[in-house]
C-alpha cells in the first residue's frame, strides 16, 4: 500500500467516530431540554446516557462475534445506518420509554462502527504504524468532545434537542458514502463457529488487559463525571467557566491522543500505558490545587485531558499485538465494552467517601488510588505464547494484487 494511503483511510474512519462521538457526548448537554420536553426528572433523563452505555457494553462483543465473517466495509456501513436510525427515532418517538429504547438502538450502531473502525485502521496501516492509525481514528472522538458536543448542545438550546438529533442523523448518513467510496473492500475473518469467535474471552492475557482497561476508565472518568463537584469552588457563581474547562479538556485530549499513537509505535505500548496511568495520578494532585483558582484549574484540566487520552490508543495497540489473527475486531469490541463499563461504574464510585473529606476531594483521592493500582497491573509484560501472532506481524501476500492484514484482505493494495 502506498505509504500515506492508510492515513487517508484512517481519517475517513475518524469522520465516522467524530459523528458517533458527538451523538454520544451531546446527550449530557441536552438533559435540561429533554427533561422539560418529556416531563421527566433529571435523574430519569440521565438514564438515556446509562441505557446507551449499557447497550454498547453488552452488544459490542456480541455483534462483533456475529459479524466477524462479514466484509468490514459492510459492517461499518450497517453500523452507521443503525446509529442514524436510532438518533432519528430518538427525535421522532413520543414518551420517555420509547426514547429510552431508541438509545439502545443507537448504541448497537455505535457498537458496530467504533470498534471496527479502530481495528480496520490499525490493520490497514500495518504493525509499524498501528499506533498512529488508532490515534487518528480515536481523534474523531476527542474532537467530538471538544467541538461536536458543545456545538450540538448550542443547537439544541437554540432550536430544541430534537434538532440536534436530526443533525446527528444527517451527519451519520453523510459518512456512509465516504466509507463506501474511500475504504477498500475488506474481507472478514475465515469461517469459524461462534465458540471460536468468542475464544478471546477465555484468553488470560486478553482478560488481564481488559481488567486494566476497566480499572483505568474508572480512574479516568471519576473526576470527569464529577468535574462540577471537583471544581465547585471556582464554578460557584460563574457557570460559564464549565464550558471552558470542557473545551480545554477536549482540545488537550485530542493532542494527547495523537501523540500517544506516535509514542506507542516508538517506545512500546506498555511503557506508554504505564506512564499515562502514573501521570494521571499526579494530575489528580494538580486538580486538588486548582479547586480554588481558575487559572490553576485550567492548567490542571489541560494536563488531565492530555494524559487521560494518552491511555486509550496504546492500550488498544497492546490488545491488537496479542490478539490472534481473525479476532482483532472482537478484541477491540471487548475493550470498548469494558471502557463503557468503566465509565458506568465511575459514577457509582463517586459515592465512596474517604474519611470526612469533601466529595470533590474524595473523588480525586479515589481516582488517584485506581490509577496507581492499575499502573502496577499494566506494568506486567505480555509473555509470548505458542501460536500467537508476533507484534511485528506485517502484511503477507495472499494472492496476486491482494494482501491479508491479520484476517482482512485488501485487494490491489500493492507492496508497501
Amino acid at each position: 500500500m502506498p505509504h500515506d494511503r492508510w492515513r487517508a483511510y484512517a481519517w475517513s474512519l475518524a469522520f465516522g467516530t467524530f459523528v458517533v462521538g458527538t451523538g454520544t457526548f451531546v446527550i449530557a448537554g441536552l438533559i435540561p431540554q429533554v427533561t422539560s420536553s418529556l416531563a421527566i426528572s433529571t435523574a430519569e433523563a440521565g438514564q438515556l446516557i446509562t441505557a446507551f452505555a449499557i447497550g454498547y457494553a453488552v452488544l459490542s462483543p456480541v455483534l462483533a462475534a456475529m459479524t466477524g465473517r462479514w466484509p468490514r466495509r459492510t459492517v461499518l456501513i450497517i453500523g452507521l445506518v443503525l446509529y442514524a436510525a436510532g438518533n432519528l427515532l430518538t427525535a421522532l418517538v413520543p414518551g420517555y420509554l420509547p426514547v429510552l429504547a431508541t438509545r439502545v438502538l443507537a448504541a448497537a450502531g455505535a457498537a458496530l462502527f467504533t470498534p471496527n473502525a479502530g481495528a480496520t485502521a490499525a490493520l490497514l496501516a500495518g504493525a509499524e504504524r498501528r499506533g498512529k492509525a488508532i490515534s487518528i481514528v480515536t481523534a474523531g472522538q476527542t474532537i467530538s468532545m471538544a467541538l461536536g458536543a458543545p456545538i450540538g448542545t448550542a443547537i439544541g438550546q437554540a432550536l430544541g434537542w430534537r434538532a440536534t438529533m436530526y443533525l446527528i442523523t444527517a451527519l451519520a448518513l453523510l459518512v456512509v458514502p465516504v466509507i463506501a467510496l474511500r475504504l477498500p473492500s475488506l474481507t472478514g475473518a475465515p469461517a469459524a463457529g461462534l465458540r471460536a469467535r468468542l475464544a478471546p474471552l477465555g484468553d488470560r492475557a486478553i482478560q488481564w488487559q481488559l481488567l486494566v482497561t476497566l480499572l483505568a476508565f474508572i480512574a479516568i472518568f471519576l473526576p470527569y463525571t464529577y468535574i462540577s463537584v471537583v471544581f465547585e469552588p471556582v464554578l460557584t457563581g460563574h457557570p460559564s467557566r464549565m464550558a471552558w474547562l470542557l473545551l480545554v479538556f477536549g482540545v488537550t485530549g485530542t493532542v494527547g491522543n495523537l501523540l500517544a499513537g506516535h509514542f506507542a509505535d516508538r517506545f512500546g505500548a506498555r511503557r506508554v500505558v504505564v506512564a499515562s496511568l502514573v501521570g494521571f495520578a499526579f494530575v489528580m494532585v494538580l486538580q486538588l490545587l486548582g479547586r480554588h483558582d481558575m487559572a490553576l484549574a485550567l492548567v490542571a484540566i489541560a494536563f488531565t485531558g492530555w494524559i487521560a487520552w494518552s491511555f486509550t490508543v496504546p492500550q488498544q495497540h497492546r490488545l491488537l499485538s496479542i490478539a490472534k489473527p481473525g479476532n482483532e475486531s472482537l478484541v477491540i469490541a471487548l475493550n470498548s465494552a469494558f471502557i463503557y463499563l468503566g465509565v458506568t461504574l465511575s459514577g457509582l464510585f463517586g459515592y465512596v467517601r474517604v474519611g470526612g473529606l469533601p466529595l470533590g476531594v474524595s473523588v480525586l483521592v479515589v481516582g488517584m488510588a485506581f490509577a496507581l493500582v492499575t499502573a502496577l497491573l499494566a506494568a506486567r509484560r505480555d509473555a509470548p505464547r505458542s501460536g500467537e501472532r508476533p507484534s511485528g506481524t506485517e502484511i503477507t501476500p495472499r494472492a496476486p494484487g491482494a494482501h491479508r492484514l491479520g484476517a482482512v484482505a485488501v485487494p490491489g493494495s500493492g507492496p508497501q
